[in-house]
């Protein structure tokens, strides 16, 4: 897996409104992209279930700023994670959390 395709899909899915989460890469991605949206309590070492439980409760209240945000957090509602967990899942939601450009599809990741 090439992280910097996750995240590509993941912008792509919200800017478009279209399809959704596909898998745990896109999964940790948006979780940390999450987090720094909204300064949520989550970590990258979390099993999936656990990870999407505490990001969930703590979006079920949020009102985004705009249409991708609110798309973001639908697909990451509905989402239902695989059990394994991975280094490359780790390391997407390091990606989200440390996002530099928000929306932006190309980017040099490194």
């Amino acid at each position: 897996m090439v992280p910097s395709i996750a995240r590509q899909s993941v912008i792509i899915k919200c800017n478009t409104e279209k399809s959704v989460l596909l898998g745990n890469y896109e999964f940790y991605y948006a979780a940390g992209f999450l987090k720094k949206l909204y300064g949520l309590t989550a970590d990258a070492g979390m099993e999936p279930a656990a990870l999407h439980e505490a990001v969930t409760g703590q979006i079920a209240s949020l009102v985004p700023e705009d249409a991708r945000e609110r798309y973001l957090i639908g697909i990451f509602k509905g989402y239902d994670p695989d059990p394994a967990q991975d280094e490359q899942m780790r390391e997407l939601f390091h990606m989200g959390e440390s996002e530099l450009y928000p929306w932006v599809m190309n980017v040099l990741c490194e």
